[in-house]
């Protein structure tokens, strides 16, 4: 991770935190909510390892991490404005690619709906399809591997959050969940309330998007009861150069879970996207 800078994009009464990594072709990374930006630094940075062609940016969402949270962002619109807002500040006039995780999937679609001539590839990973999830097709909770035994040195509520939401109760997966959690607790939870009860993003209840036509990796998990993979199914034919990929033996956290299959189909997409870069 080499050439970190952590700094402020300064928007009017926001001030939005984020750090860079590399330098060259800007990835604009939007993770979930209320995680901030280090589940997706976390996710993304071992990609690069050996790949140093990249400007890697990971704000924190408005609500979570150091990025406060702001009464006037009260829908999933206005959080869409404010992410193109940062975009346009932070890389002005500049062709870039797109990630995102979770509710951050849901952004960049949003975002992917107005800069879509400006955006060379697109990554979804576990993504929000549905901002109402009774709207969504979703899985039944379910446990692939469950060690009883294992969350009994967990502290109670690390081992909410693996039965909660981990499909394969693991010492790898359960060493990362306190971190998942130390960062949850940062968020303005009341505020990431109202964007759950929010309605539906105008892209979302009006798609006029034209098929976007650059490399794009869609990651789903086969146990994901919180956004499912049946509703991102449903997108692909507006993305002709689209791999699609519903993982077992992972739910929400596909991205910890199966962190080595989903790191070898993101290569395949970065690999894809150089090619699209220099046709």
């Amino acid at each position: 991770m080499n050439g970190v800078s952590k700094m402020q994009c300064n928007l009017e009464d926001l001030s939005i935190f984020y750090e860079t990594y590399g330098a060259g072709r800007p990835i604009i990374m939007l993770p979930g909510r209320p995680s901030d930006h280090n589940i997706m630094k976390r996710f993304m940075e071992p990609l690069f390892t050996e790949q140093d062609a990249w400007l890697r940016i990971y704000p924190d969402l408005p609500g979570t991490g150091l990025t406060p949270s702001l009464e006037r962002l009260a829908t999933h619109d206005q959080m869409i404005e404010t992410m193109l807002a940062f975009i346009d500040a932070v890389i002005p006039g500049q062709r870039f690619i797109l990630a995102g995780l979770s509710y951050g999937g849901y952004l960049a679609r949003g975002v992917l709906a107005q800069r879509a001539a400006s955006i060379d590839g697109l990554l979804l990973c576990a993504p929000q399809v549905k901002a109402d999830p009774t709207q969504a097709q979703l899985p039944s909770r379910a446990i692939v591997v469950e060690n009883p035994q294992l969350l009994t040195s967990a502290s109670p509520h690390v081992a909410g959050l693996v039965e909660d939401l981990v499909v394969v109760q693991s010492e790898p997966v359960l060493e990362v969940m306190p971190i998942v959690l130390s960062e949850v607790i940062k968020a303005d939870h009341a505020f990431n309330g109202r964007l759950e009860v929010a309605a539906p993003a105008s892209f979302e209840v009006d798609p006029q998007q034209a098929s976007f036509e650059a490399p794009t990796l869609i990651l789903t998990a086969r146990q994901d009861h919180l956004c499912g993979y049946r509703d991102a199914w449903n997108l692909l034919e507006n993305f002709p150069r689209a791999t699609f990929a519903v993982l077992d033996r992972a739910g929400h956290f596909v991205n910890i879970e199966q962190d080595e299959l989903c790191r070898s189909l993101m290569r395949e997409w970065l690999q894809r996207v150089k090619e699209y870069e220099t046709r």
